[in-house]
C-alpha cells in the first residue's frame, strides 16, 4: 500500500502557504495575471495576505485597472483580519484619501496596529507622523521609539531620522558624531537623504573630520537618488575642490555601495 500512499501525497493540493509563495514568485517576475489567479480563490476563502495582495494590485494598477475603491474593499478585509501589511496599506489609503475620505487619525491608528505587529515600514511611517506633528499630535519620545524599531528592521529612512534626532537634540542630547553614525548606516543602505546629510556633515566637519572629496561623493549619490537636501550643499562642496578632486569624487560616487571608497 505504500505506493498508494505515495500517489496520494503527490496528488495532495498545495498548501495555502505554497500557493502564496508561488503567487509571490509570479508577481516578482511581473506575471500578475498568474499571481492574481492564485490569490483570488485564497482571498475569497479568507486568506488575509491574499486579500492584501489583491488590494495592493488595485491600489497600484498591477495586472488590473487601478481602482482605489476596490483596493479599499480588499485592504479593509485584510486589515480587519489583522494582517499587518494590509493594515499598513489601508493606512496609506486613508493618509492619501484614495478610495476613502482622507483621515489622518485613522491612518495613524492603522499604522500603529501594524507597527505593534513588527511591520518595519509602518513603524517608520508612524515615527515620521509623530515627529512632524502636522497631521497628528506630536510625540518625540514615541517617534524615537518607533524610528529605532524600524531601524532595527533595516529601514534606512528610519536610520536617517534617528540621526536627525541626535543632530537636532530632539528627546536626546545633541550628539553630532552619533548623528553621523546613523546617517552613514542609512547612506550605505541607499537612503538618499541619509547620503545628503552625511555629505553635508563631511563638508562641514560636523561630527566627523572634514573631507571635501568624500562630501562631494555622498552629495552626488544623494542628488542622483532624488534627495532635495543635496542641492543645499553640493555647489559649495564642489566649489572647494580642484579638478582632480572633482574627478575623484565622481569616481567614488559611481562605486557600488558594497565597494568601499579608498
Amino acid at each position: 500500500m505504500r505506493w498508494l500512499d505515495h500517489l496520494a501525497r503527490k496528488a495532495a493540493p498545495a498548501s495555502a502557504a505554497d500557493q502564496l509563495a508561488a503567487a509571490l514568485d509570479a508577481a516578482n517576475r511581473g506575471d500578475y495575471a498568474t499571481a492574481l489567479g492564485i490569490w483570488e480563490p485564497l482571498a475569497r476563502s479568507g486568506s488575509a495576505r491574499a486579500q492584501n495582495n489583491i488590494g495592493a494590485c488595485f491600489a497600484e494598477g498591477l495586472g488590473v485597472e487601478r481602482d482605489c475603491s476596490l483596493a479599499f474593499r480588499w485592504l479593509a478585509l485584510a486589515a480587519e483580519a489583522g494582517d499587518p501589511v494590509g493594515q499598513r496599506n489601508l493606512a496609506s489609503l486613508y493618509f492619501r484619501g484614495e478610495g476613502v475620505e482622507q483621515n489622518y487619525r485613522r491612518a495613524a491608528e492603522l499604522y500603529r496596529a501594524a507597527a505593534e505587529q513588527g511591520d518595519g515600514p509602518a513603524q517608520d511611517m508612524l515615527s515620521w507622523m509623530l515627529l512632524e506633528g502636522e497631521v497628528i499630535e506630536p510625540d518625540i519620545a514615541e517617534a524615537r521609539r518607533w524610528a529605532l524599531a524600524a531601524a532595527g528592521r533595516g529601514i534606512a529612512s528610519a536610520m536617517t531620522r534617528v540621526g536627525m534626532l541626535y543632530h537636532d537634540a530632539l528627546g536626546v542630547p545633541r550628539d553630532p558624531a552619533e548623528a553621523v553614525r546613523w546617517w552613514r548606516k542609512a547612506a550605505l543602505r541607499g537612503d538618499a537623504d541619509g547620503q545628503a546629510l552625511l555629505g553635508a556633515a563631511c563638508h562641514l566637519g560636523a561630527g566627523v573630520p572634514a573631507d571635501a572629496v568624500e562630501a562631494y561623493a555622498w552629495l552626488l549619490r544623494a542628488r542622483a537618488g532624488g534627495s532635495a537636501l543635496a542641492g543645499r550643499y553640493i555647489d559649495a562642496a564642489r566649489g572647494a575642490l580642484t579638478a582632480d578632486d572633482i574627478a575623484e569624487g565622481e569616481r567614488r560616487a559611481a562605486l557600488s555601495l558594497e565597494e568601499p571608497a579608498p
